[in-house]
């Protein structure tokens, strides 16, 4: 398969099932939905707020790094929450995203995992992508959680090599709308482990493929402006943070860049 099959159906508003309290709201392009729900948020949004765009056209993931898909071919959306938690659980936040990702396409591809901290993986293909900021704003701070899933792309329109889609994966049409209210229930529906961070971090670790791997961690330093640490992903921590084994001794990994280190053939 070399291009996804036209039409891409459109979001259907009237069909959209969220969780209550919810509300979504459905563009034809923003230029990131992140951006759009910060703003909002800053203006006095209540927690709830949902937008999610059709076509995405200045995405930003981890690192800042920039992304376009074709319109209507990922489910691309940002949500607004408040969550009542001490300034050291929110690093438990963008695990929890991934988990509820993870746990929302898992009746559709059984064999999707999570690359540590929230990376949604087919094998090492990636499916789908995470950004959660927090931002302060007139009412107490806030986070814009965004997500951004590979639905119906074919393998010339994937950003790079080693990413999938949905489709891609199950043969199978998918219905965005169906999928949106599914991911925002599971969403809404796991925010409860935030306030048992043992719960979390058994879950999240069950399904993050990292742990075990050999791995390359990418931190800023260097005489080229990075250091690549290499070593075993061994475990999480109470605060979500990667714990790396090397010869040199253990270290823990809060932000960075993890790469799994593929096994010699």
């Amino acid at each position: 398969m070399t291009s996804a099959p036209a039409p891409r159906p459109a979001l259907d508003p009237d069909r959209i099932v969220a969780p209550a309290g919810w509300r979504v709201e459905v563009t034809e392009a923003t230029p990131s939905t992140n951006a759009a729900v910060a703003e909002r948020a800053r203006a006095g949004e209540d927690e709830g707020l949902v937008v999610v765009t059709e076509h995405q056209t200045a995405g930003r993931g981890r690192l800042d790094r920039v992304w376009e898909t074709p319109a209507r071919a990922s489910l691309t959306f940002s949500v607004l929450l408040r969550p009542d938690l001490p300034a050291q659980d929110w690093t438990w936040l963008p695990l929890l995203t991934g988990y509820a990702v993870q746990a929302a396409v898992a009746d559709r591809i059984p064999e999707i995992a999570l690359k540590w901290p929230n990376d949604v993986l087919v094998e090492e293909r990636k499916l789908a992508g995470i950004l959660v900021e927090r931002i302060e704003t007139p009412t107490g701070p806030a986070a814009v959680v965004g997500v951004g899933i590979n639905v119906s792309q074919g393998l010339d329109e994937l950003p790079v090599a080693l990413a999938t889609s949905i489709e891609l994966e199950t043969s199978e049409r998918v219905d965005r709308t169906d999928l949106l209210g599914q991911v925002l229930g599971s969403l809404h529906g796991l925010q409860g482990l935030l306030g048992d961070t043992d719960a979390l971090r058994a879950a999240y670790s069950d399904v993050c493929s990292t742990l075990g791997r050999t791995v390359d961690v990418h931190l800023p330093g260097g005489p080229d402006g990075v250091e690549v640490r290499r070593g075993e992903a061994l475990d999480v921590d109470g605060r979500g943070a990667l714990v790396v084994s090397t010869p040199d001794g253990t270290f823990t990994v809060g932000a960075g860049d993890v790469v799994h280190v593929r096994p010699r053939q």
